[in-house]
C-alpha cells in the first residue's frame, strides 16, 4: 500500500495542499482558488502535483462548507420534533439579552419556523427514569405531517434525553420508517449533555447542514472513487482531532472549525519541535484572522462555541475570529470613518487587484499600492496583479471621499486591519490574564508574514514565527492531527457522594464506548491514548472548570487530589479559590485519541551565506505611515540559509507568500528554515 497522505484544506479564497511522502521525509505544496465546484478544485489540485490517486493511501480534509452554511444560513429546509410543551425552546433560548447595553438586540431568528416544530407526548427525568412512555401512534402522526412539508431533514431532541436516549433513538426509527428520505439527526448522537436549548440548538444545526454536507462528501468521495482512489477519506473537526467521511456526514456539526483547527495543530506541533510551548497561533487568510492559544505545548480547548449567535455544544480547539484577511473590505461608515471588514471580497469576486470583477477596496490592494506585495511576483508568477485597478479602488472609494493621498489611505487601510488583529490576541491574552511578552507569534496564511512583524511589535512579544511554505501551513497542520472521539455525560451532584468505584465504573464505559467509535468507520490507527476530564464548580456557581482525571483519581480518597487540582486551577483563573466550599460534579468526558505518524521538520542544509547572495531585487515601500518611500531589499526566501540574518526594513518573497520585516527588526532563518522576527 503506498505511504502517501495528502492534506487539504478549504479557504475563503484559495485550497491548499500539502502532500507527505512517509517513505521519503518529502513534502510538496500546491494551491489552486476556491471559487467554484470544491470536487472540481479537489482533483485540479491533485492534477497540478502530478499525482495518481491509486497512490494515495489517505486523504485528509479541512473544510469550511459547515460554517459558511451556518453563516450565509443556506442549508436545509428542516423540522423539530421534541417533547410535548417544549415546541419554543428553540426560540425563547435563555430568556435574557445577549448584549445587555444594546437596547435594539434582537437574537437571531431560529432555523425552524414554529410550523415546522412538533411536540410528541413523551417524558423522561434527569434520572433516566421514563415518567411518560413514547406516544408511538402520535409519533407516526408528526413524522407523516412533516413529510407532508416537504422538509429536507429532522432534528429529534427530547427532554433529557442526554440521560436516557431510547425514546430518542424510537423516534429516529419511526422516521425512518415513514420517511426514509429525511436525514435524520438525534441530539443523543450528536451531545449527551444537558441545557436543554444549547443541545435543541446544537441538534437543529446539525440536521440544518446535514443534507449539504453529506451531499459534498459523497460526491467528493465518488469522484475520488472514479480516479482510482483506494485510501480512506478523513476529515477534520473542531477538536483537533481526525474522524471518518461517514462519522462527518452523519454529524457534520462536529467539523465546524476544521479549517482553522489545522493550523492550531500545526502551531503545536512545531512549538514542539522548537522548545517553545507557549504561543500564539495566528492564521491570517483571505476572510478571515483565527487566533488560538497555546500553553505548555496544548491548545486551548472549549466545550461549546457560537456561530452567528447560536450556541454549539461540541468539543473545540478554542480559537477567535475576526473578519480581518486579504479580502477585507474597507468602506466609510455613515460618520465618513474608516472601517476594515467583516464582509469580505472572497475568491469571487476577489480584490480589485485580482482583476476578476471586483470594484471594492481590499487589504491586499491596499498592500500593493504600498509596495508590499509585487504585482508581477504573485503566486511565484501564476498571477499578474493589476495594480491600477487597486489604486482606483482606494482612490474613490476611500482617498477622495477622506481627502487622503492615496498612500496614506491604503496605509489606514493596512494599519486598522493590524489594530483589529492586536485585538483579537489581546482578546486570547491579556483579557484572559496572559502575558503576551510571554508567548511566541506563529503567523501564517497567505497574509501572515505581512503581518507578523507589526504584531509582535504592538503586543511587545518575544518573537514571531513565519514556518516555511506558511500559506498552506494550515493544511500541514491537518498531517500531524491524529483521530480522535469524544464523549460527555452529564453526572449532576455532590463530587463527595460520588464513590471512587462509580466513578471509575462511569469512565470505563466511556472509554468503551469512545473506542468503539473510534476504531468504527474502517479507521486503522496503532496506538490509543484515553484522556479524561471532570467539568466541577462550587456549589452554586453556573459555570465549570474542566479538571483533568489521573488513575489516581478513581481509587480510594482519589477524590482528595481531584479537588485540590480543581482549587488550584480555580485559583489560577480567577484569582480566588473557596476551598471551604463544597464541589459539584457537572460532566464527565473522555477523548479516545487514536495517535498517526507525523510529517519530520527536518534541518536544513547549508551554511550561513553573505546576505547579497540572496538579495534578487529592491523595491519602494511605504513604511509606518511615511509620505515618502523608502527603498528597501527584497530576498528569495528559497535561497535563504540557516543562520542567515536580515535587518529590516526588508522583504522576504516566496511562491506563496511574502513576509515583511520592519525598521528595527530582524529575521533569522533557523535550522529548520523558519523565520525568526525579533527587536534588533
Amino acid at each position: 500500500m503506498s505511504n502517501k497522505h495528502l492534506a487539504v484544506d478549504v479557504g475563503g479564497t484559495f485550497v491548499d495542499f500539502v502532500l507527505f511522502d512517509e517513505m521519503t521525509g518529502e513534502v510538496v505544496i500546491e494551491k489552486v482558488p476556491s471559487a467554484g465546484r470544491l470536487e472540481r478544485r479537489f482533483l485540479e489540485g491533485i492534477d497540478r502535483l502530478g499525482l495518481s490517486l491509486a497512490d494515495l493511501r489517505t486523504i485528509i480534509h479541512g473544510s469550511t462548507l459547515v460554517i459558511n452554511t451556518i453563516l450565509q444560513e443556506s442549508g436545509a429546509r428542516i423540522g423539530l420534533i421534541t417533547t410535548q410543551g417544549f415546541r419554543d425552546v428553540l426560540e425563547l433560548g435563555r430568556g435574557n439579552r445577549a448584549e445587555i447595553y444594546n437596547l435594539f438586540y434582537k437574537p437571531p431568528p431560529p432555523l425552524v419556523p414554529r410550523y415546522l416544530r412538533y411536540e410528541v407526548p413523551e417524558r423522561i427525568n434527569r434520572f433516566g427514569e421514563v415518567l411518560q412512555p413514547l406516544d408511538e401512534e402520535e409519533a407516526h402522526r408528526v413524522v407523516s405531517g412533516l413529510k407532508k412539508q416537504n422538509v429536507e431533514g429532522i432534528a429529534i431532541c427530547f427532554l433529557h434525553a442526554y440521560a436516557d436516549p431510547s425514546h430518542e433513538k424510537r423516534m429516529a426509527q419511526i422516521v425512518a420508517q415513514v420517511f426514509p428520505e429525511a436525514h435524520i439527526s438525534i441530539s443523543s448522537d450528536i451531545i449527551r449533555e444537558w441545557r436543554e436549548f444549547e443541545r435543541c440548538s446544537t441538534t437543529v444545526l446539525n440536521a440544518y447542514v446535514k443534507p449539504k454536507m453529506a451531499a459534498y462528501l459523497a460526491a467528493l468521495d465518488q469522484a475520488l472513487r472514479a480516479q482510482d482512489f483506494q485510501g480512506t477519506l478523513n476529515i477534520m473537526q473542531s477538536s483537533g482531532g481526525m474522524t471518518s467521511s461517514a462519522a462527518a456526514q452523519n454529524g457534520p456539526i462536529r467539523t465546524l472549525q476544521s479549517g482553522p483547527a489545522g493550523g492550531v495543530i500545526g502551531a503545536a506541533a512545531l512549538g514542539a519541535k522548537l522548545d517553545r510551548p507557549n504561543l500564539v497561533s495566528a492564521d491570517v487568510g483571505g476572510t478571515s484572522f483565527d487566533v488560538s492559544l497555546i500553553v505548555r505545548g496544548r491548545p486551548f480547548e472549549k466545550s461549546s462555541a457560537k456561530v452567528n449567535g447560536r450556541p454549539v455544544l461540541q468539543p473545540t480547539v478554542d480559537i477567535v475570529s475576526i473578519g480581518a484577511g486579504g479580502g477585507s473590505i474597507a468602506w466609510l461608515d455613515e460618520a465618513g470613518g474608516l472601517r476594515v471588514g467583516p464582509k469580505s471580497a472572497e475568491a469571487d469576486p476577489g480584490p480589485a487587484c485580482l482583476g476578476m470583477g471586483g470594484q471594492e477596496p481590499t487589504v491586499t490592494d491596499a498592500q500593493v499600492v504600498l509596495g508590499y506585495l509585487d504585482p508581477e511576483y504573485y503566486l511565484g508568477r501564476r498571477m499578474v496583479l493589476d495594480r491600477k485597478a487597486a489604486e482606483a479602488a482606494i482612490q474613490s472609494r476611500i482617498a477622495d471621499p477622506l481627502g487622503l493621498s492615496l498612500t496614506a489611505a491604503a496605509s489606514g487601510i493596512v494599519r486598522l486591519t493590524n489594530s483589529n488583529m492586536t485585538y483579537a490576541i489581546r482578546n486570547i491574552t491579556i483579557e484572559r490574564g496572559h502575558d503576551p511578552r510571554q508567548f511566541s507569534l506563529v503567523a501564517f496564511g497567505g497574509g501572515g508574514g505581512l503581518f507578523a512583524g507589526s504584531l509582535m511589535e504592538e503586543l511587545e512579544m518575544a518573537q514571531a514565527i513565519i514556518p516555511v511554505s506558511p500559506a498552506t501551513f494550515s493544511a500541514w497542520g491537518l498531517l500531524n492531527a491524529d483521530f480522535r472521539e469524544d464523549l460527555a455525560r452529564t453526572s449532576v451532584g455532590p463530587l463527595a457522594d460520588l464513590h471512587p468505584d462509580e466513578l471509575g465504573e462511569m469512565l470505563a464505559e466511556m472509554e468503551s464506548e469512545s473506542l468503539d467509535k473510534l476504531k468504527g468507520d474502517g479507521i486503522s490507527v496503532e496506538t490509543v491514548t484515553v484522556e479524561r476530564f471532570a467539568d466541577l464548580r462550587y456549589l452554586g456557581q453556573e459555570h465549570a472548570l474542566r479538571v483533568p482525571i489521573y488513575a489516581a483519581d478513581i481509587k480510594e480518597n482519589g477524590h482528595d487530589a481531584l479537588r485540590a487540582r480543581f482549587d488550584t486551577l480555580h485559583e489560577k483563573a480567577y484569582a480566588h479559590a473557596l476551598p471551604q466550599l463544597p464541589v459539584e460534579l457537572v460532566n464527565l468526558r473522555v477523548s479516545a485519541i487514536g495517535l498517526r505518524r507525523k510529517p519530520e521538520i527536518l534541518e536544513l542544509l547549508g551554511e550561513a551565506q553573505p546576505r547579497a547572495s540572496s538579495q534578487k531585487a529592491s523595491r519602494q515601500l511605504y513604511l509606518g505611515g511615511n509620505k515618502d518611500p523608502l527603498e528597501c531589499p527584497v530576498y528569495d526566501r528559497e535561497r535563504l540559509n540557516p543562520g542567515e540574518r536580515l535587518v529590516g526594513p526588508a522583504i522576504i518573497e516566496e511562491w506563496t507568500c511574502t513576509s515583511l520585516v520592519l525598521a528595527g527588526q530582524q529575521a533569522e532563518v533557523d535550522v529548520y528554515g523558519n523565520l525568526i522576527l525579533t527587536a534588533t
